[in-house]
């Protein structure tokens, strides 16, 4: 059965399938392509007649996923430049002013699409009798590549556009959700890993105030994003591998995405070039985004804004199986790793700090476990940590959460790893794949119903406490209650807090980045 909406630019034919009603491929902004590439998103076009909205629209350009074995993470579909469009899951189409609860995938601003079966809004809808939007935005260098220095203005492209895509999403949803039965007044962005490094770039983003009520950040916070001078030397490095002159406007607007993808992998086109790191990502431009993200925030940036953010226990596990070297490392080495980003004594206070927390409490310290449990803290946990604290000074509707349950997969050797949660939170984890990822039986689904359940009570009242996992207090420098999720949630006080105190001197600039 079909369904129909008028909305600004024109009326849309969705599906109904008997209590849910869904809104695939409506675009938000006009297509970034031809002259518009490389520019913030203009409105969307309008049309006459019934659009189809039954089907996805194309998604952003980007290389091969990682773990496509995981078929409900896989990214199907045509890649098209004409790629910003988003998807809406709703009880009603009908006058009823429900929560909006609006999604911003993950996936190193490089990968991914809001049609991604593990993010299939149904199962939010129905349960918590809200509105899902899922949105597509421009990836790696269509969407993050800063090229207004290095061309000396002749591509005025701020590095942010991706970003701005996620802006223009959420002015769409102030000027239409209201036909889908969604309240304007009552919106939540949340988002994983990129997507909750999003949720933080945003909420410091002076174009985005007003347009969100509540943020979920989920295994991302505040601390991801490039300062002018690193997002210039990417820039300058994508260009030189490409062949191509920073002078020659004509020459790099010429480029194909298909080449323009390959402008941070090496020789083989397949592997990343480590130097750069995560490469494309937020840049702190000093306009659109005025200063570091946490800095902005802490000055009150998203006061009135309630805030739920969390992390994995062991999110680096995911890395470490691209990191083959990882299980050879000694002392020596792992000293060497973390000495990137810190001073030499700097390094090993903190190694010795997370080794006798861990010994206390019997979890393993060898090398590559002190790498993994310090590498998860640095670009997650204490991010997210951060946040609570500076954005608790300025609402009291701020809340932490932590996810301890383990996977199956590879013999235990994920452990609770990056995006875990993702399949509990969407209620897929019934998908190809994620039973022998997120494991399965009563306690997983006991599992889910909690995380649900929270994520839902937070966007309907800004508060996440609800019958099926607890009374939630919200954080407190003084107690840093925190929500773990897991076989046996339940709120604690200041979890695994020596580690947390060992980055007290560290300064907010080594977090969050790689």
């Amino acid at each position: 059965m079909s369904a129909t909406v008028s909305i600004h630019q024109g009326k849309l034919e969705g599906d109904d399938q008997g209590g849910l009603f869904v809104f695939k491929g409506v675009p938000f902004a006009a297509p970034p392509a031809g002259a518009r590439r490389w520019l913030a998103p203009e409105k969307a076009e309008s049309w006459t007649g019934l659009r189809d909205a039954r089907r996805f629209g194309a998604v952003a350009h980007q290389n091969a996923v990682m773990l496509s074995a995981l078929s409900a993470i896989v990214v199907d579909g045509e890649q098209s430049e004409d790629c910003l469009y988003l998807n809406v899951w709703t009880p009603a189409p009908d006058g009823k002013r429900r929560p909006v609860m609006v999604w911003i995938h993950g996936g190193a601003f490089s990968i991914g699409s809001s049609s991604q079966p593990l993010y299939d809004g149904s199962v939010l809808a129905r349960r918590g009798d809200v509105v899902v939007v899922t949105v597509n935005y421009r990836l790696g260098p269509l969407g993050f590549l800063r090229l207004a220095d290095v061309t000396n203005g002749k591509i005025p492209a701020t590095g942010n556009e991706g970003i701005l895509d996620q802006v223009a999403a959420l002015q769409w949803v102030r000027d239409n959700i209201a036909e889908f039965g969604g309240d304007p007044g009552n919106v939540t962005i949340f988002g994983e890993s990129a997507g909750g490094m999003s949720v933080g770039t945003i909420l410091a983003m002076p174009s985005a105030r007003g347009l969100f009520h509540k943020a979920i950040a989920q295994s991302g916070a505040s601390h991801t994003g490039a300062p002018v001078a690193r997002a210039n030397r990417t820039a300058e490095r994508v260009l030189s591998k490409l062949g191509v002159h920073p002078g020659d406007a004509a020459a790099i607007r010429a480029l194909t995405p298909a080449q323009l993808l390959t402008g941070t992998l090496l020789d083989d086109g397949i592997t990343p070039d480590p130097e750069l790191g995560m490469a494309y990502q937020p840049v702190a431009d000093g306009t659109l985004a005025p200063r570091a993200a946490i800095e902005m925030v802490a000055d009150g940036s998203a006061s009135g804004v309630a805030v739920m953010v969390g992390s994995m226990l062991e999110e680096w596990k995911l890395f470490s199986l691209m990191d083959p070297s990882l299980h050879k490392l000694d002392r020596a080495g792992l000293g060497k790793r973390i000495s990137r980003h810190l001073t030499a004594p700097a390094a090993d206070a903190l190694i010795d700090a997370y080794e006798k927390a861990r010994a206390a409490r019997g979890e393993p310290v060898t090398p590559a476990e002190l790498f993994t449990a310090i590498e998860t803290d640095r670009v997650f946990r204490i991010p997210g940590v951060r946040l609570a604290q500076v954005q608790g000074r300025h609402d009291p509707r701020v809340f932490s959460y932590l996810f301890t349950w383990p996977s199956p997969a590879m013999h235990g050797a994920l452990g609770c790893c990056h995006a875990l949660e993702l399949g509990f939170v969407f209620g897929t984890n019934h998908l190809p794949g994620m039973t022998a990822f997120a494991g399965t039986g009563p306690a997983a689904e006991k599992l889910a119903v909690q995380m649900q359940d929270a994520w839902l009570a937070f966007a309907r009242s800004g508060d996440p406490g609800c019958a099926s996992a607890g009374t939630w207090t919200g954080y407190t420098e003084a107690r840093r209650p925190t929500m773990v999720f897991g076989a046996n949630t339940k709120l604690e006080d200041a979890p695994r807090d020596q580690e947390r105190r060992a980055w007290d001197a560290i300064p907010d600039r080594i977090f969050g980045s790689l």
